[in-house]
């Protein structure tokens, strides 16, 4: 027999107290620790876009990453060997290093190099709007990967890891960072068309869905039709809001009903920056509002409206801009190198060029950081076309061993050069630079300690960087 059962029900039992009271307490202090995680499930009323200071004081606080999709050549970009020319015809001695493809003897480069700049750098002649700017520019010649697959080192160069749905590196900065402009993606991705790997470039993953890229297909060109659905030609502005509370309010119970849905929040937050894009990002992404100077000193390609536009997103506040060059990989030259990359150089190199200048003259350059390069490099011996296939023998192959990436402002020495391939250009010997290391610097100049931006996930703490990563310390201004 119960003796507490002639009690009124607001009366507990001894045990039932403090059953639940140790709950409780354990409870408050979960939420402490969600709460300060951000992982705390149901609506919440602070946006999470909101701009919040970073670790220390960075030097960075945005980021323009100009992405040679592809695999840019290093020995004919910032990477000059003129042993090549001395082995031409030889087959070069490489070790035990492994390629996708059987190589033939030393491809010599086909661009002349020449000294640009106070510095000296040594940049191709398919670069010269961007070689003017040699002294302003970091050059990492002696980064490395782990595979020469397109798919695995994209994934790799913008999300940590090869083969795991992991957040993409623009994800992790606005989850720390949040964005200066709240009627803006924090995270924008402009391709003309779609990078290998598509969307996995940009992804979210773990983090909040909030956080992931907005890909914008620069192949069109006017603001309303790089962003579908942008104006709302039926509704005026204060009816849709209307429209969009009683949606909120509709969303919210249904969140309330199912305990919490990251994915739902995830939906609302995403309805309510599509309403306060409406404001600013038709502004933001037509540039013919620029002057008609400006616009001619960026050029008319796609890569060159990319380009504007990265600056006038920094401009307004967004954190991160990638502009990819083209669809797929346009920088994969397997043959007839020389023209291929002739090409591709004329294409974006006026913008780059211009975008160092505009950024400079705005006063932009100290605080963004401008990087690029490709997921790998190429070899420097030719690649031999299998038999029966097309080409010339006068192409290169996947390098992941080897490969050069620039970067410039945000924090970073200018004229200057770290490390080095040997002395074909095929492995990276001097100081080497792993992407993980890549990455880790990144977030080091934005304010961030790549162990300490962490995001709880299935028992774990995941990071950008994995479980390696070093600051490159050497080229900090």
């Amino acid at each position: 027999m119960n003796p507490f059962e002639h009690l009124p029900q607001r009366f507990l039992t001894r045990r039932q107290m403090l059953a639940r009271m140790g709950t409780g307490l354990g409870f408050l202090g979960l939420a402490g620790v969600l709460g300060e995680a951000r992982l705390l499930g149901g609506a919440t009323t602070s946006n999470p876009l909101a701009p919040r200071p970073p670790q220390f004081p960075g030097r960075a606080k945005h980021v323009i990453h100009i992405y040679l999709n592809g695999g840019p050549s290093q020995v004919d970009t910032f990477d000059p060997k003129p042993a090549l020319a001395k082995w031409a015809g030889k087959v070069i001695p490489s070790g035990n290093l492994t390629t996708e493809r059987p190589l033939g003897a030393a491809l010599p480069s086909p661009f002349a190099f020449r000294a640009h700049g106070e510095s000296g750098l040594e940049i191709s002649e398919i670069f010269p709007f961007t070689a003017r700017h040699a002294d302003d520019l970091c050059v990492i010649r002696s980064m490395h990967a782990n595979t020469p697959n397109h798919e695995q080192s994209m994934r790799l160069m913008n999300c940590g890891d090869e083969r795991l749905s992991r957040p993409s590196y623009g994800a992790w900065i606005t989850y720390g960072l949040g964005s200066a402009n709240q009627n803006l993606p924090g995270f924008i991705a402009m391709c003309p068309g779609l990078p290998v790997s598509d969307v996995s470039n940009w992804r979210s993953a773990f983090l909040p869905g909030i956080y992931q890229g907005t890909h914008i297909n620069t192949k069109k060109l006017k603001p309303e039709e790089l962003i579908e659905n942008i104006t709302n030609a039926r509704l005026p502005r204060d009816a849709q809001r209307r429209q969009l509370d009683l949606l909120a309010e509709f969303n919210a119970e249904h969140e309330r009903v199912r305990g919490g849905d990251p994915q739902l929040e995830s939906r609302i937050q995403s309805f309510e920056l599509a309403y306060r894009m409406q404001l600013e990002a038709t502004d933001a992404f037509d540039i013919s509002r620029e002057p008609a100077g400006v616009r001619a000193m960026y050029g008319d390609s796609v890569q060159s409206r990319q380009l504007l536009i990265a600056r006038r997103l920094v401009e307004r506040g967004v954190r991160v801009v990638q502009c990819y060059h083209g669809d797929v990989q346009p920088w994969d030259s397997h043959d007839n190198i020389a023209e291929a990359h002739r090409n591709l150089g004329r294409e974006v190199d006026q913008g780059i060029g211009a975008l160092l200048t505009d950024l400079k003259q705005r006063g932009l350059l100290d605080e963004t950081l401008v990087i690029c390069g490709g997921e790998f490099g190429r070899t420097p011996a030719v690649e031999l076309p299998a038999p029966g296939t097309p080409g010339n023998g006068r192409g290169r192959d996947h390098n992941h061993w080897g490969f050069t990436v620039w970067l410039a402002g945000g924090g970073v020495k200018g004229g200057h050069v770290h490390g080095a391939t040997d002395e074909f250009g095929f492995r990276a010997v001097d100081r080497p630079v792993h992407v993980h290391d890549l990455h880790a610097t990144m977030l080091h100049l934005l304010g961030f300690d790549h162990e300490k931006l962490t995001h709880r996930y299935a028992g774990r703490d995941f990071r950008l960087t994995d479980v390696s990563g070093q600051v490159v310390r050497e080229i900090l201004a």
